[in-house]
């Protein structure tokens, strides 16, 4: 990469690594959140309400050295369904993937039913997304519906 083009990034370039790219605007911090929750020691490097080429602000995150798998991305669908995630190599794209929004959640967040059966028997935690537009997800142990707004803790 030219030292020309890194002068006028806003966020620094990385090596190796993932950069997950527009992020809405507002929720890059939950995002952050939940990423430190899986490896506090990461080194992460955030951009919040960055211009986006298609209009309105973003927000941008890039992690040094994970490269993120369908996997890793799917968590993160709940907040960013429409975000990008890039495959990062010696300064390169090398893989680019949109997170999409999976049919089912399955170990990944706590039930906010707190007399959901999930919080007493050793199960994995599952959620349907039963409606896209306005987020919202069915536990399949306790059959209630949840906004996308009320999931914050990750299941561990």
């Amino acid at each position: 990469m030219s030292e020309h083009r890194r002068e006028k990034m806003l966020v620094e370039a990385i090596q190796n690594g993932t950069v997950i790219d527009h992020i809405p605007a507002g929720k890059g911090l939950t995002i952050l959140g939940r990423l430190q929750l899986r490896n506090a020691e990461v080194r992460l490097t955030v951009g919040l309400n960055l211009p986006s080429h298609g209009g309105g602000m973003k927000d941008l995150i890039k992690i040094d050295d994970w490269r993120f798998t369908e996997q890793d991305a799917a968590e993160l669908a709940l907040f960013a369904p429409k975000a990008t995630v890039n495959i990062i190599e010696e300064y390169r794209v090398v893989r680019k993937f949109p997170i999409g929004l999976p049919e089912t959640f399955i170990g990944v967040f706590v039930c906010p039913n707190a007399n959901c059966i999930t919080h007493v028997e050793p199960v994995e935690s599952r959620f349907s997304v039963i409606q896209e537009a306005t987020l919202q997800l069915r536990c399949h142990y306790c059959e209630r519906a949840f906004a996308d707004t009320l999931f914050t803790e990750n299941k561990s």
